[in-house]
């Protein structure tokens, strides 16, 4: 407003109104800013999938993973029955559900996700006459290993103690096992890292690879053998200098079984199990644990690099 403006009879009056419409131009905008903050602020909402009626039995439970491994029912309209890990929508069931128990659950399937949610878990405990789910707690980092008894794909006698020196990755497989998603990707994850072992002579003197078989009856060592170089590629030329497989008698197999956390329970003519793998430092202690199939070979070769670099 110009000075001789204030001259005016009705200056006071213009002012008044130029002031007004300001106040009432910022309470707009504040207004509109508020909408937009409150906006922005609303919480996203859940995602969308389609959902399933689940029903199974719990295989092991994986508190550090937040997920249950499941022998499920085929679920209708989706896929047929199998054993699985599942992540859980509420962590609860994680500190009620225990090997054999009963679990229903609905399946909710997303673009790029999949969970379970509504979880109920019944008949706590293994129901009378079936068959026992072999499981402990996990072991933790520092937990030293046992010296337990194994026999190799040569037939010859193995001790844990004996890898005391170098890293050392174990896992568990059975080579009957007819999902690509558990023995079959385990095996395939350890053939990676072996041919980067193969490539890399002074990583090669730094870990070792065994795969250990849970189903003894079967898993001769002649049959280990086969199975192991067919995953090499080496055939007859494989002398299992990085990788081995070995077995050993039903009870020592339980005893390993149960210090890794690791589940199985027979299931007809196939073994329902959990997935487990353990990398253990030189000094014969527990280094990490992967647990399931979500976790890659580059993973684990950083993981034994970092460890000898510390």
């Amino acid at each position: 407003m110009r000075i001789k403006e204030l001259n005016t009879p009705f200056a006071p009056l213009r002012l008044c109104v130029r002031f007004f419409l300001a106040k009432t131009q910022r309470r707009k905008v504040i207004l509109l800013l508020i909408a937009v903050l409150l906006t922005a602020c609303q919480s996203k909402p859940e995602k969308q999938g389609k959902r399933y009626e689940l029903k199974g039995t719990v295989v092991s439970v994986d508190r550090p993973g937040q997920s249950i491994m499941i022998s499920h029912e085929p679920v209708k309209d989706l896929m047929e029955g199998m054993t699985m890990p599942f992540k859980l929508k509420d962590s609860w069931p994680l500190d009620v559900a225990k090997p054999g128990d009963q679990i229903q659950a609905t399946l909710v399937v997303a673009d790029d996700s999949f969970w379970l949610e509504e979880v109920v878990v019944v008949n706590k405990g293994a129901q009378p006459g079936a068959p026992a789910i072999e499981n402990s707690s996990f072991p933790k980092a520092g937990d030293s290993v046992p010296n337990f008894r194994l026999v190799n794909q040569d037939g010859k006698a193995v001790r844990m103690a004996q890898y005391q020196g170098r890293a050392l990755l174990l896992t568990f497989i059975y080579t009957r096992c007819p999902d690509p998603e558990f023995c079959t990707l385990m095996s395939t994850n350890f053939a990676e890292i072996h041919r980067e072992l193969l490539k890399d002579a002074d990583l090669g003197k730094k870990i070792h690879l065994l795969s250990i078989s849970f189903d003894p009856a079967y898993d001769t060592p002649k049959v280990l053998r086969s199975y192991g170089a067919a995953h090499t590629e080496r055939f007859s030329k494989e002398n299992f200098e990085y990788w081995e497989f070995a077995t050993g008698d039903a009870e020592e197999v339980k005893k390993i079984a149960q210090f890794f956390g690791f589940s199985y329970m027979p299931d007809k003519d196939q073994i329902v199990h959990s997935l487990q793998t353990a990398l253990i430092g030189p000094d014969g202690k527990i280094v990490k644990l992967y647990s399931g199939n979500e976790w890659k070979p580059a993973e684990v070769l950083r993981d034994v690099r970092e460890m000898f670099e510390k």
